[in-house]
This record gives C-alpha cells, structure tokens and sequence, in this order.
C-alpha cells in the first residue's frame, strides 16, 4: 500500500509518501511545499491545490491521509481548513481514498505517546522508516508521520479482519 500524507499548513504544507509491504515501511518521496506568505490567500490554495494533484500523478499514492487540526485561533482554523479542503478535493478529483487524523492519533500511533512533541516525532519516524537522518523540514516528518499511522491503523483492521474470519 502507498499512502501519501498532508500536514496542511497556509505558509508551509508537508508531504510524504509511505510504502508499506511484507517487509514493512519504507519512505518515498518527502518535502514541503512552501507558498509566499505576501501571495493572496486564493493563489496560494491554487498553487497548493496544483502541487497536490501534480504529487497524487507522480508518485501514485493508493490511499490519501491528511492530519485533522486543532487550532485555538479562529482565523488559523479557517486558513487551515481551507488548506486541507485542497487535499481533500485533489484526492476526490482522482477518486482516491481519504483518511483524517487528529495530531493525537498520530503522535499515539508513531510515537506511542499522544502527547510526544515534534522532535520525538521526527525521531519514531526516522527509526520506523530506517533514514539516516530525521525528515527535514518538520513539516515533511509530520507528512510522513501522518502516512505511518495510516499504515499502522490499516494493517491493524487488516489484522482484526483476518482473525475474524471463520
């Protein structure tokens, strides 16, 4: 299974793709997508909204998986919502699957910790992908964090599912 992750974010926005397979996770491609902050807000969702669709083309993701946030300012959630609503609708546009989490999960999933910071992050994803170094910049660890618990949590129904059977 390829997942891609978004860590949406209305200046920086991450991704990274993460392979899983018999012999576990491996990390794909991974980066940042960094929009001018001075741009119009509607050219920058453009500018993302292309990048996403561009990534879903080049790198052939099976599933999509987008961190839900949590913001206490208004405005940042709305900027942010809007952001996510790029991913969302480039991955409807294609017909791929997509999957939402809470920072909480995923700290939980990749970190064992819901309440780990970024660097502990960054840190599980590097031994759980086997890197020689911690993503850069975070915004990409997030990505790829995101796509790490979407792996774990399909390969625990996938799991579930099997011992279910007659």
């Amino acid at each position: 299974m390829r997942v891609l992750g978004i860590d949406p974010g209305s200046i920086v926005t991450g991704y990274g793709l993460v392979v899983m397979s018999e012999e576990g996770l491996r990390a794909g491609p991974y980066g940042a997508w960094r929009l001018p902050a001075r741009q119009p807000l509607p050219l920058r969702l453009r500018a993302l909204y292309e990048a996403i669709g561009e990534a879903i083309a080049e790198l052939a993701p099976d599933e999509l998986a987008v961190e839900d946030f949590y913001v206490g300012q208004v405005r940042a959630a709305v900027t942010i919502g809007q952001v996510r609503a790029m991913a969302l609708l480039a991955a409807a546009q294609v017909g791929l699957p997509v999957a939402l989490y809470r920072p909480l999960e995923v700290k939980q999933a990749v970190a064992a910790y819901g309440l780990g910071d970024k660097r502990q992050v960054a840190a599980m994803v590097r031994a759980l992908l086997d890197l020689p170094q911690e993503p850069r910049p975070a915004d990409a660890a997030d990505a790829l964090a995101v796509a790490i618990c979407h792996c774990l949590r399909a390969s625990a129904r996938a799991a579930l599912g099997a011992e279910a059977r007659p």
